[in-house]
């Protein structure tokens, strides 16, 4: 393994936690403020129409004015807005207010994804995803740039600096070159499908090439920013995780057969941690599982998220302070020091 130098460290919620929308909201808060005192870099949250045990948050910047507000040195990240559902002109002005009011801590993070299914709400179909999202993002690149909109107004407050804390998520060699050339960061995700003559692809062989393509077509001068998700769940005994990934991740499994997007019972969940890309254990376990991902040669920031696992909030705590004191460091992390920290709140 190569160690990337000065690699950052994120914390990712998908705000699935069991309970109401106010309880996940409050353990997400709760989960992030902990992230910071361990001293996460930063914190990403999805954002997710309609569709509960998809994702419990229709709203991202508005949690995370209240992370901004509960927070002094933590960045702030969405890990995505769903572009094609938004009106461009309202992502800059929210993600500038928030922005301004945070102390500069947003990383602004937008993609076409989001269940197939919510699109038909908004009046879109899912087919035209990636055309409508590269209309919306040139739409959001020129009105963060300061670019007159029709009818001749720019955007205030202006803040073109978010520019250059723009992230692109993406499954493909095309996206990834197309957030290259874009000179934003690269959004990379925690698991991905594999394609129907190589099912038993590792994660990297997927992701290696978007990287590759992404590297190449960075304009001369721009740092690489490549963010991998990855799903992490690190316990102080393999069998307190296994006792939640087996209660997880066969949930999960049932979610998506009720969708239709998989059939039959569930296999053995040590072939659903393969399948879906999970890095479960102790913390010696958890480093050797992904030194195997080679998409952490490259990677400048590593965000770890529980989901699929979703074990109860104590366990996402716990998990929280093992990554930051025994599997981050092994990748190059360390925590900033603490009058650093206070000269930045």
């Amino acid at each position: 393994m190569t160690v990337q130098p000065g690699i950052r460290l994120g914390f990712f919620s998908r705000i699935l936690d069991e309970g109401s929308a106010a309880e996940r909201y409050r353990l997400a808060l709760a989960q992030i403020r902990h992230a910071e005192a361990c001293g996460f870099d930063s914190a990403w949250v999805a954002q997710h129409h309609f569709h509960e045990n998809e994702g419990g948050l229709p709203s991202p910047f508005v949690l995370l004015a209240q992370v901004a507000a509960m927070t002094t040195r933590i960045r702030l990240g969405t890990g995505i807005v769903t572009l094609p559902m938004e009106m461009p002109i309202r992502v800059a002005e929210d993600a500038t207010v928030l922005d301004l009011i945070s102390g500069g801590r947003v990383e602004l993070g937008v993609g076409s994804g989001g269940n197939p299914e919510a699109f038909a709400a908004f009046g879109l179909k899912d087919a035209d995803r990636r055309t409508i999202f590269a209309d919306k993002l040139a739409e959001l690149v020129a009105a963060l740039g300061g670019e007159p909109l029709k009818g001749g107004d720019r955007l205030y407050p202006a803040h073109p600096s978010l520019l250059d804390r723009l992230w692109y998520a993406t499954f493909s060699v095309d996206g990834a070159r197309a957030a290259g050339k874009l000179g934003a960061g690269l959004l990379l995700s925690r698991t991905q499908p594999r394609p129907k003559d190589a099912p038993d692809a590792a994660l990297a062989d997927i992701q290696d090439p978007m990287v590759d393509a992404y590297l190449a077509a960075l304009p001369p001068g721009v740092a690489p920013r490549i963010l991998a998700s990855r799903s992490v769940f690190v316990a102080d005994r393999r069998d307190e995780a296994m006792r939640f990934a087996e209660i997880g991740l066969h949930r999960h499994h049932a979610r998506m057969v009720s969708l239709g997007r998989m059939t039959g019972e569930p296999p053995p969940v040590e072939e659903i941690i393969r399948r879906m890309d999970v890095h479960i254990g102790t913390v010696e376990e958890v480093i050797e599982s992904l030194c195997a991902d080679r998409v952490m040669d490259r990677a400048t920031e590593l965000a770890v998220q529980v989901h699929s696992v979703d074990p109860p909030h104590p366990y996402v705590l716990r998990s929280i302070e093992l990554v930051a004191e025994g599997v981050a460091p092994a990748f190059g992390w360390r925590r900033e020091p603490a009058e650093a920290a206070r000269r930045v709140a």
